[in-house]
């Protein structure tokens, strides 16, 4: 494996793994992942925590069963905001979109695995286009399979977020009717999947960030001081790990370009 970026604000955190344990359901509020039992996965969520998001990946490769979901959201929010290389983003994208159908193919009843499909397919898309991946019918995958996450796990806000992105972009992309007749894509969904997510976590930056994302793209300047708003309290969250600093740093650049 070819070395990875490395997480910008490195040394900031100082996970191990009894601290990711006895900290697992705030840590993991987001992904409702179960504890693992293992302690190798463990290690491997804690060098993800940290930062560490390479050696996450391969100590999640290596510790295997539950450790792959370790590896899969270790890659994806690396690919996401850390590589800069696009086809290498996008080939990263595709390895863990790979790997969670493997895991769905293996357990049906693996939220997550449907749940990390679900985010590398639609980050894939983003980079290909909206429009292409429609084409190609991969966005239906997606929505399929966070609506599989989200009835297997009924508390998993991130599947929420994905959701309600998808809904957003692709009413933005096609318009609401063909959006709605086609590909099942509702404005009412969109912002009801977003409330859910916030309030079962309101803490999330990401949450915030692309809750405002969504309202622009639906109902443009009419809600932009409530979209600005939400980058303002996402910008001024204190986060736990590396991945939500990188969610916050998000919100901040979100507000520094409507500056």
């Amino acid at each position: 494996m070819a070395p990875w970026t490395p997480f910008p604000h490195a040394g900031d955190y100082a996970w191990d793994a009894t601290r990711v344990q006895q900290q697992w359901s705030q840590l993991h509020l987001g992904d409702a992942e179960p504890l693992p039992q293992d302690p190798a996965v463990l290690h491997a969520w804690a060098l993800f925590h940290n930062g560490e998001f390479q050696k996450a990946a391969e100590a999640g490769l290596a510790a295997g069963g539950a450790g792959i979901t370790a590896a899969n959201k270790a890659t994806a929010v690396y690919a996401t905001y850390l590589e800069p290389r696009e086809q290498t983003r996008l080939g990263l994208f595709m390895q863990i979109a790979e790997r969670a159908q493997a895991q769905a193919a293996a357990n049906a009843q693996h939220a997550n695995a449907w749940y990390w499909n679900a985010y590398a397919l639609g980050r894939y898309c983003q980079g290909i286009s909206v429009a292409k991946a429609l084409a190609q019918g991969l966005c239906q995958q997606v929505k399929e399979s966070l609506e599989k996450a989200i009835a297997l796990s009924p508390r998993h806000v991130e599947a929420r977020i994905a959701l309600g992105t998808f809904h957003a972009e692709v009413i933005d992309k096609v318009g609401a009717m063909v959006g709605g007749m086609t590909y099942g894509a509702k404005k009412e969904v969109c912002l009801q999947l977003f409330e859910e997510a916030l309030a079962l976590q309101p803490g999330s930056a990401i949450g915030m960030v692309d809750y405002a994302n969504a309202l622009v793209m639906l109902e443009g300047d009419e809600r932009i001081d409530e979209a600005t708003a939400l980058y303002e309290r996402a910008a001024a969250c204190q986060p736990m790990d590396a991945m939500e600093e990188l969610h916050v740093a998000m919100a901040r650049a979100e507000l520094h370009e409507e500056s």
